[in-house]
Parts: C-alpha cells; structure tokens; sequence
C-alpha cells in the first residue's frame, strides 16, 4: 500500500498533468483563425448594407418632410434647415417638419441637398464622402 506521502505526490503529479497540451492550444486558436478568415468577410458585408439600407431610410424620411414642407409653403426651401425652422418668413411655414435634428448619414456626413424651389436632389455620397464611386463607395439616392 501507498503511504500518505506517496498518495499527495500522485495525486499532485495527476492534476499537473490534467491540462492542455500547447499543441492542443494551437491547434484551437488555428481552427479558431481559419473560421474568422471565413466569417468576418461576410460580416462586414452585411454590415455595408446595413449602413445603405439605413441611409435610403432618411433620405425618405427627409423627402417626405420636403414634400410637406413643399405642400404648406409652395416651395421647396433653399437648405435642409428649411425643415427646422423658419428660413423662408412665411406665415404658411407650419414646422419644424422633422421630430429631431438633421440626421447624418450613416458615416456620419451631412446629406447633399440642391433644389430650386420646384424640384430638389438629395444625395449620400456612401462611405468615401465623395460624389460618384462605384460599389460600396457608389451614391445613395432614391432616384
């Protein structure tokens, strides 16, 4: 039989060696890497749409406060301000047409609005921030 010494030490000896082998270890962060590498490109494309379906969301939002602006006050206003307060002076004006500020867009850049009272365009110009691109980096609009 064992003596209560020797039984300690074994015991002892049993849980050191219980662990993970550093090859076990590497072989899991290697398997773990392999799956990232696959995963994440489809992520960040998801995420590119997301961020577009958003942005065609406030550029519908804010067209459809342009129409009612348009609707009380004859015309489109000259800035998207228009729809926060009073730029054009008109008894008519029955704003602000927006619940909150104006949004950015989801990159946080300012919309592009041009119009000349009777018509107007309302562009995001994507991730780059600048006109024109092509794929993830092409304009936002609704026409």
């Amino acid at each position: 039989m064992l003596n209560t010494t020797q039984s300690a030490t074994m015991r002892a000896q049993k849980r050191f060696q219980s662990g993970f082998t550093l090859i076990e270890i590497l072989v899991v962060m290697a398997i773990i890497g392999m799956l990232a590498v696959m995963v994440a490109p489809n992520i960040f494309r998801q995420q590119s749409g997301a961020q577009r379906d958003a942005a065609l969301t406030q550029i519908s939002s804010l067209e459809t406060a342009l129409d009612a602006y348009r609707l009380d006050v004859g015309q489109y206003p000259d800035s998207l301000d228009g729809l926060i307060e009073n730029d054009s002076d008109r008894a008519a004006w029955n704003g602000p047409y927006l619940r909150r500020d104006l949004p950015q867009d989801p990159w946080g850049n300012d919309y592009v609005y041009d119009s000349d009272g009777r018509s107007f365009t309302l562009i995001s110009y994507g991730p780059d921030g600048e006109r024109g691109g092509e794929g993830d980096d092409a304009d936002i609009s609704l026409q």
